[in-house]
């Protein structure tokens, strides 16, 4: 099985200095691109391999790239911003990427960068990722010394400066018009959309946001082919993935496997299955911010089209365990306490409408709610779905919630029944 993504990554040890990084074949991609490809065929052959955004929508990159205008009349100059805020709550496969093999990540930056035909890349780095950003500046310091960022990068007349930009720590950075407004120096709200970023992002020029491990893949895209990234997959969603579980599983951790592989291998294979004395009762298959899935659902593949048929959505791909000894009411509310804190107070339904979820289930959890709580909660999720508000983080955070309802309702039932949380007993 071909692990692109983490072949280089070594745990405990430093990562590749730009010189073992290009003696592995580093910077080749690079290389091929400046000298015998044009933009438009590195955004075709990204096209072609069907690589869709890691970060959590799973959009296609290369449909994203082709909206960007391009040519002598193009506003410049044109940015390229690298999301890697990874601030979604059991989510870590990015720090994974960028503290083990940085300059992976410079490497797609560059060619990214170049099939927009932009001028300035940015990373956006979450600000508690101390290590990450220390390695990145040493490995951006050494691709400038070596030549392939700057003005004329190996005389082949295109030019290119990144800098990476820590973030001010808060979850409304990694929403991409949020980011967009960080980077600017202003609070990071979210905009209103049209227009989108590829016509009017940073300082209203053409801007491409993409994830950290999408831009990690587009090396080997632009080394290998399109063919062969998509024979990596199990599923017609090309490529692998970086999988992640935390929770109560033996061994948690993060492993790049084929696309499509399935809920069960994950967690019977590579998470060494429920840690003794506990079965699984539901997961949350991509983060925070995605629908309850339960072990009816250990036979779904994890790619986009398959999660999203079975309820959910597969996020960044990192799953987060609920065993049958954790309260389901207790986790929804700790999510949403988090979701309420960092909403950024732009819309009514989201500041607004997450506080009054966080209290009714506070009073839940308490055992002072009422039945009349759980119908509130669910209009709740309702009214905080897509189209209610300025960006995804209130339809983000009813996810868990609405779907908890959906299969935990005796939980919170009993809660109210029993005027106590059942799982607190003494």
């Amino acid at each position: 099985m071909e692990t692109p993504l983490t072949a280089n990554i070594r745990s405990g040890h430093e990562p590749s200095d730009i010189d073992a990084y290009r003696k592995n074949g580093g910077y080749r991609a690079v290389l091929k691109a400046l000298r015998s490809m044009s933009p438009a065929e590195v955004a075709q052959a990204v096209r072609d391999a069907g690589l869709k955004g890691r970060g959590g929508a799973g959009f296609d990159a290369g449909l994203k790239w082709s909206f960007v205008p391009m040519g002598s009349d193009a506003p410049r100059p044109k940015y390229l911003a690298v999301n890697a805020d990874e601030m979604e709550p059991g989510t870590f496969k990015d720090r994974l990427l960028m503290e083990g093999d940085p300059h992976q990540l410079i490497e797609g930056a560059i060619l990214s960068a170049y099939a927009i035909e932009a001028d300035v890349a940015y990373i956006f780095l979450r600000r508690e990722y101390r290590l990450a950003a220390r390695r990145l500046r040493q490995a951006v310091a050494g691709v400038y010394h070596s030549g392939l960022l700057g003005r004329n990068i190996i005389g082949s007349g295109y030019s290119l400066d990144i800098h990476l930009h820590v973030s001010g720590g808060r979850y409304m950075c990694g929403e991409e018009t949020g980011m967009l407004n960080a980077i600017e120096g202003k609070r990071a709200n979210p905009r209103s959309k049209p227009p989108y970023p590829q016509t009017s992002g940073l300082w209203g020029k053409p801007t491409v946001v993409n994830n950290v491990e999408t831009i990690c893949n587009v090396p080997h895209i632009v080394n290998n082919g399109a063919p062969w990234f998509r024979e990596l997959s199990h599923t017609d969603e090309g490529g692998t993935k970086i999988y992640g579980a935390s929770g109560r599983v033996r061994s948690p951790g993060a492993w790049e496997l084929p696309m499509g592989t399935t809920l069960n291998e994950l967690i019977e294979e590579h998470a060494g299955g429920m840690q003794d004395g506990y079965k699984l009762r539901g997961l949350l298959p991509g983060g925070a911010s995605t629908d309850f899935l339960t072990p009816a659902h250990l036979d779904v593949k994890m790619d986009f089209g398959s999660v999203e048929a079975a309820g959910s959505r597969l996020g960044t791909g990192t799953i987060v365990v609920l065993d049958d000894r954790s309260c389901p009411v207790g986790m929804v509310l700790n999510l949403e306490r988090f979701f309420a804190r960092e909403s950024c107070g732009w819309c009514a339904p989201c500041w607004g409408g997450l506080q009054f979820a966080v209290e009714l289930l506070t009073d839940i959890e308490a055992g002072q709610g009422r039945m009349e709580d759980i119908d509130l909660l669910e209009s709740l999720a309702k009214m905080l779905g897509p189209g209610h508000t300025y960006c995804a983080l209130a339809p983000g955070a009813a996810e868990p919630l609405a779907s908890a309802l959906k299969f935990f309702r005796e939980d919170f039932e009993r809660h109210v029944h029993e005027k106590q949380c059942p799982w607190n007993r003494a």
